[in-house]
């Protein structure tokens, strides 16, 4: 029987001459019964822990939804710049559907566009709210 770590089997704590006792405590008998809170496991570092030690260093460039891209005419009236990270595209959407009480009162995951985000939004006046990351997508240039 080899315990599921697969460095210490049944053999290495019995003897040819001791049986395992099938008591409730335990295959083991207690005076032989392993303690694996004593055993040291050494890590070896690998791909997955060395990148993210690099990445949280802070010291690298931005990737992803979090670089900033060059953005369309029409989401540029909508985030007030000419270049913005997705991430702070969609805070600063929200910001102007809370301010401008753009979401249906009656279904708070829809939302009401005015012309800025009709714009944005393909022209439609009603958008769920899981649908905006999707629909700002082709603004990124």
């Amino acid at each position: 029987m080899a315990v599921s770590s697969g460095l210490i089997s049944s053999s290495t704590f019995l003897s040819g001459a001791e049986t395992p006792s099938f008591s409730p405590s335990g295959p083991f008998p207690a005076v032989v019964r392993p303690s694996f809170h004593l055993l040291r496991v050494s890590r070896t570092p690998t791909l997955a822990t060395a990148s993210k030690q690099a990445s949280s260093t802070g010291k690298g460039e931005l990737r992803g939804i979090m670089k900033p891209r060059l953005v369309s005419p029409e989401m540029q009236a909508v985030v007030g710049v000419p270049e913005i990270s997705r991430t702070q595209a969609l805070k600063v959407i929200w910001a102007h559907i809370k301010e401008n009480n753009l979401q249906d009162p009656e279904n708070k995951r829809i939302i009401v566009c005015d012309d800025k985000l009709k714009k944005i939004f393909k022209g439609r006046d009603r958008v769920g709210f899981l649908e905006v990351a999707g629909l700002i997508t082709p603004h990124f240039l």
